[in-house]
């Protein structure tokens, strides 16, 4: 069973939410996990491929897109079904992943922003009923 864990930003921008997940996906792949960043849309995927190439300066973090190479170490995508099991997928979707039951831990990263934090109490709330123990984390 994974380890679910929500992680509590204090702003309500977009911004803070990439570079949260980035960071994460650096400390996962770090620690030898394959990463999964589970997207809203093909448009933030393109903006968090793009972030994963700039947002460390000293730091090189091997990523593609799931259409591209669903086996790269940190893979970005929306719904498709994992390449690796037991990683960490850091999921940036307002709802629950349909393939968590292939991973170690999932972080959902939330922030201010009404309805998504309406949409991550909801999910809670799921694990919850799916007899998960999610964790709140503050950031």
């Amino acid at each position: 069973m994974p380890r679910i864990e929500f992680y509590v930003l204090s702003s309500s921008d977009q911004a803070s939410r990439l570079l949260a997940a980035c960071k994460l996906a650096m400390k996962g792949w770090r620690a030898g996990m394959p990463v999964f960043l589970r997207c809203q849309d093909e448009t933030q995927a393109r903006e968090l491929d793009d972030l994963l190439w700039r947002f460390k300066a000293d730091a090189f973090i091997p990523h593609d897109l799931a259409a591209s190479d669903p086996r790269a170490p940190v893979v970005i995508g929306r719904d498709e079904e994992p390449a690796a099991t037991q990683g960490l997928l850091v999921n940036l979707q307002p709802d629950i992943s349909p393939h968590v039951e292939r991973f170690a831990r999932v972080i959902e990263i939330v922030n201010q922003d009404p309805p998504l934090l309406a949409a991550c109490r909801n999910n809670f709330l799921l694990y919850r009923k799916r007899g998960y123990d999610p964790r709140r984390v503050e950031l």
